[in-house]
Order: structure tokens, then C-alpha cells, then sequence
């Protein structure tokens, strides 16, 4: 059958060849490669791509941030807008960037993973780990509803596959990664559970150049090559890097780490030296003494002033002598009035010595020079000092005392600040008092947030108990601090308390917005097994008169979200149980 096509075909005439010879044809310069399109003087379009290829991308770049009106791009495009010839070579050059890669030796291949002796978390904890590292917060902090704030929960997952001896699956060590290098309170448990595979990564990926900061060090200062890897990351290692290298020395050998901060002391500028000195609070000792009693005499004051309250951490040191000599000159008992009275005579001066022991000679704006030199001297003071000198009385009954002259504030938070500097538990529970008292600032600290120091140096049952019973009597809405220093989960008390008080602030009938930052913690701390006495709380409560429109529905939001988060916590727990 004929169609149109074939007709158009056949009939078409052929083309006659030329009359008069062609001369003939120039020797070609090389063989062209079968199926290329042969390319002549004649065609603009390769010459037009190369010149397009030529001009530096940050170039483009600068001149399209700037804008053609004021800077003219550096283009050979006869016939075009600079706006267009700019577009043109940007997208010539995203093509060859994208494309156009020249060949080149091929490069060594790395050298293998480490292996990791401890078994890989069972298929469940696998999965429940993908999903916590999937987790993204909601785009502008809006409502999460009743869903759990999956990242919050990632830190007690990692904490838990540590302590079970688990190591992290090799399909999920970038994402895990990604997630540490966000978020740096994540990082020691996210390299701790990662291994030493998170090193090997981190030399392949610059994104997770932390990694190879961060890690722990644990080059061991023993034998010749061991003492010799920790010498050259100290000498050649970035600043970072240096000061995660002594950190992580300190912790398990303090002399190694003191002799190698001590060989370049000298050479380290004042503010790498700061940062230094300060890494010996680790492991601090009667060894670091002659140490820091010659960083007193360094030109920086900053550096000055580290060294003295180290040293001030050490009883038995030769600056806590001579600060308990000066202190005790300061304060005295009154024996002489009806009831036993501390009397203060604050330093009239800022001598040569005392500024050397680490004593700032200007207060802040507000104080005035005398209370300001008087609470140094008391602070850097051994707490066992006031015991010989006040007539041998214990703690409590020192600090129950009466003070002349409007005097105690400024005593009682000096001494607050030496006991958690020394962590003195005796003096701790003196100056904090009874959780019921009145005041909800107690007889010695000055503050909530002293209270909440002085908690970190009783042990974690007499911390949990201390902070029921000021819930029970002062509630939720001062308790916040002192929350966040209990450890977790939550004593079985502690939580009660935090459950009955919640219960109590629904029951007002106000939001639950004020309380958003405690249900946070209960989320996090709150021991599992309360989500039990939490369903009751669900439900949407019937809304008193008085009560803040539709606040039972948040409520009820609010203890669902608590609940679903405790029991996924349960689940976790029983995912990693070997």
C-alpha cells in the first residue's frame, strides 16, 4: 500500500551535482570517532561553551549578587544581554560541573573499618533507633499534639544501649552522625555508642570533623609508641583538638596530663592557657598543687583567678591557709550579748597578696569594694575552719546563727559558694534547710538556683526525697531548678509528688502552658512504670465555672502526650534488654 509518505519519496528529484569541480578537500587533522558530529570554525556553539567554561564560577557568582547594572560579567557574548549571557554561562558551567569530569589516577582505597567487638543492637532496638534519628522538631515550634518529642527521647536510648554494652548498626552511623553534629550535648553519647568506627567516618566526611575532635583519646600514656601518638597530637593537633586530647588524658591518668600541659606552658597564649588550666578540675588532687601555685604568678588574671579557685578545692593547700587565716580575721562570735552573734569586719584593702591569691581587687557594678573583697575570702576559705573558729559548733548550728550588722546574706552566700565549690555535703544540708521551711530560699542559700548547687553535693536518694517535700509544700511552680539536678528516672517519691502537683494544677483549672517546661522533665524522668496512676488523668475533665476556656482539653492533651511518651520509654527499655 502506498501512503503519502512514501509517495513524497519516491517522487522526490534528486539532487543534480554541481557543474563546475569542487577543488578537492583539505587532509583531515585526525580520524573522526564514528557517530561524532564533525566540528567546524564555522560552528559558534563549542567555541561559545568553552569561553562560558572559562570564567571563574565565583566569579559568576559575585557578579550575580551584585547584579550586571554594577558590575559587568567578564563574558565574550557578542549580541546578548548581560543579564542572559550571566544566566547562560551559569547554566553551561552547571552542566560541565555536574558532567565534565577529567580522568585522573584513581585514589588509594581507605583502609578498613575498625572492627567493634560488642554485639550490634537486637532488630527492634535497630528499628526504634531509625526512627528516633528520623525525627525532626515541628517547623516553627508549633503544637506537637500528643505525639512524644522522639529527639528528647534519643539521649536515654543512647544512654541505655551504652550502658547494655551495644554497638551502634553500621547502617545508621551517618544519620547518627548527622544528628551529633546538630546537637552538641549528643555528641559523647553518640561517639561513645558509635565506637571507633566514628573516627574512620570522620576522615571521610568533613561534616563530621567533630568526630575527630571530640573522641575520646585513649592512647594509652603507657610504652614508648603509646607515649609517643599522645606527643604528637598534643604538639600538632588543633586547639580543639589539644583540649579533648588533655581532657580525656586527665581522666585516666591526671600526672600525664598535668606533665604534658606543663612542658609548653610557657609557649601557650593566655587564652589557650585558660581554657587548659581549667581541664584540671578532672581528677583535681594534692598533686596539682605545685602546679597551680606557679600558674598564680601568671600575667593573665583570668588565668590567675582559675588557679586560686582550684587551689581554694583543695583543703589542705597552701592558698586555702592562707585565705582561712584572712577569713577568720574577717568574722568573729560575740560572746558578749545575750544570744551568741557573728560580727564581720570586712578587709579595708586589696593588699598585693590577696590580689595574687586569686582575689579581685574591682566589684561589679552595684557592690560595693569591702562585701565584695570579704565574700571572696570566705569562699576560697575551708569550710572546717569555721568549726575551730566558732567554739567547735557544727554546721547548722553555725549557720542558724545571727549575723550583725545586716551581714548574713552576704555570709551565707559566700559560704553557699564554698560548699559546692568544695562539695561539703554537712554544709549542704545545712545552708538548704528544711524543704518545708517558709521561705522557699532557705535559711542559707539566697536563691533557687544556690539551692539547686548545693543539691548536686548530696547523694541522689537525699536529693530525690529534699525535692518532694518542697513540692509538697511550695509546689510546682518554684521547683523547676532543683528538678533538673534530680537524677532519672525520678524516685518513686519525687515522682509522686510531681504527679499530685500536676493533678492539683489541672484540678485549678488554669493552662497548662506555665507548666510546659516541668512536663517536659516528667516526659524524660518520670519513672515508666507512673504512666499507670497518668490514664486517670487523660480524660477531659469536666471545666469548672472559674476555669480558663477549653484549658481541660489542653490538660487532657498534655497527660496523653505524657503518657504515650512513658510507655514508649517502657518499650525502649525492653528492646535493648539483652
Amino acid at each position: 500500500m502506498t501512503t503519502p509518505a512514501t509517495r513524497a519519496r519516491t517522487t522526490r528529484t534528486p539532487r543534480t551535482e554541481p557543474t563546475a569541480p569542487r577543488p578537492p578537500a583539505p587532509a583531515p587533522a585526525a580520524e573522526a570517532r564514528p557517530g561524532s558530529r564533525p566540528q567546524t570554525p564555522a560552528d559558534p556553539l563549542p567555541a561559545r561553551a568553552a569561553a562560558f567554561t572559562r570564567t571563574p564560577w565565583e566569579e559568576l557568582v559575585t557578579t550575580a549578587l551584585l547584579g550586571t547594572d554594577r558590575r559587568t560579567p567578564p563574558l565574550d557574548a557578542p549580541g546578548k544581554e548581560a543579564p542572559i549571557a550571566l544566566l547562560d554561562a551559569a547554566a553551561v558551567q552547571t552542566v560541565h560541573r555536574r558532567a565534565g569530569l577529567r580522568p585522573a589516577p584513581a585514589a588509594a582505597r581507605p583502609e578498613p573499618a575498625p572492627e567493634d567487638p560488642r554485639p550490634v543492637v537486637p532488630p527492634a532496638a535497630r528499628r526504634r533507633l531509625a526512627s528516633l534519628l528520623a525525627d525532626h522538631p515541628t517547623a516553627g515550634g508549633g503544637r506537637r499534639g500528643t505525639a512524644p518529642d522522639l529527639m528528647e527521647l534519643l539521649p536515654q536510648w543512647l544512654a541505655l544501649a551504652i550502658d547494655r554494652g551495644f554497638a551502634a548498626p553500621s547502617e545508621l552511623l551517618p544519620a547518627l552522625l548527622t544528628a551529633a553534629r546538630g546537637r552538641t550535648d549528643l555528641r559523647p553519647q553518640a561517639l561513645a555508642f558509635a565506637g571507633p568506627r566514628a573516627r574512620w567516618l570522620a576522615g571521610l566526611n568533613p561534616d563530621w570533623k567533630f568526630a575527630l575532635r571530640a573522641a575520646p583519646h585513649r592512647a594509652a600514656a603507657t610504652g614508648a609508641q603509646g607515649r609517643a601518638e599522645v606527643e604528637r597530637r598534643w604538639q600538632e593537633g588543633l586547639f580543639a583538638e589539644r583540649v579533648a586530647l588533655l581532657t580525656a588524658l586527665r581522666d585516666h591518668d591526671p600526672a600525664a596530663a598535668r606533665e604534658l600541659l606543663a612542658d609548653t606552658w610557657a609557649t601557650e597564649r593566655a587564652e589557650d592557657r585558660l581554657m587548659f588550666l581549667d581541664s584540671l578540675r578532672t581528677g583535681l588532687g594534692p598533686a596539682d598543687e605545685p602546679f597551680l601555685e606557679q600558674a598564680l604568678g601568671d600575667r593573665s588574671r583570668n588565668v590567675r583567678a582559675t588557679a586560686a579557685e582550684l587551689l581554694s578545692a583543695l583543703p589542705a593547700s597552701a592558698l586555702a591557709a592562707r585565705m582561712a587565716d584572712r577569713a577568720s580575721s574577717c568574722v568573729a562570735l560575740d560572746r558578749t550579748a545575750s544570744t551568741p552573734t557573728l560580727t564581720v569586719e570586712a578587709p579595708h584593702e586589696c593588699d598585693a597578696g590577696m590580689e595574687r591569691d586569686g582575689v579581685a581587687p574591682k566589684p561589679p557594678a552595684g557592690r560595693g569594694e569591702r562585701s565584695w573583697w570579704l565574700g571572696q575570702l570566705v569562699e576560697a576559705a575551708p569550710l572546717a575552719t569555721w568549726r575551730h573558729r566558732l567554739g567547735g559548733r557544727a554546721p547548722a548550728d553555725i549557720v542558724a546563727l545571727p549575723v550583725a550588722d545586716d551581714w548574713r546574706g552576704e555570709l551565707h552566700a559566700a559560704w553557699c559558694r564554698a560548699a559546692v565549690r568544695q562539695h561539703d555535703a554537712t554544709w549542704s544540708r545545712a545552708l538548704l534547710g528544711a524543704p518545708s521551711a517558709p521561705d522557699a530560699a532557705g535559711p542559707g542559700a539566697v536563691s533557687l538556683a544556690e539551692r539547686a548547687k548545693l543539691l548536686a553535693a548530696l547523694p541522689a536518694p537525699e536529693r530525690a526525697a529534699w525535692v518532694a517535700g518542697f513540692i509538697d509544700a511550695h509546689g510546682l511552680s518554684e521547683a523547676f531548678q532543683l528538678l533538673g539536678g534530680c537524677a532519672v528516672p525520678w524516685a518513686p517519691d519525687l515522682g509522686r509528688a510531681v504527679v499530685d502537683a500536676l493533678n492539683i494544677a489541672r484540678d485549678a483549672g488554669s493552662y497548662p502552658w506555665s507548666f510546659s517546661g516541668v512536663m517536659g522533665l516528667a516526659e524524660r524522668c518520670l519513672d515508666p512504670a507512673e504512666a499507670v496512676r497518668l490514664d486517670a488523668l487523660t480524660a477531659v475533665p469536666d471545666e469548672r465555672e472559674d476555669a480558663a476556656p477549653g484549658a481541660g482539653g489542653y490538660w487532657s492533651e498534655a497527660f496523653q502526650r505524657l503518657v504515650t511518651t512513658l510507655r514508649l520509654r517502657a518499650e525502649m527499655r525492653e528492646e535493648l534488654t539483652p
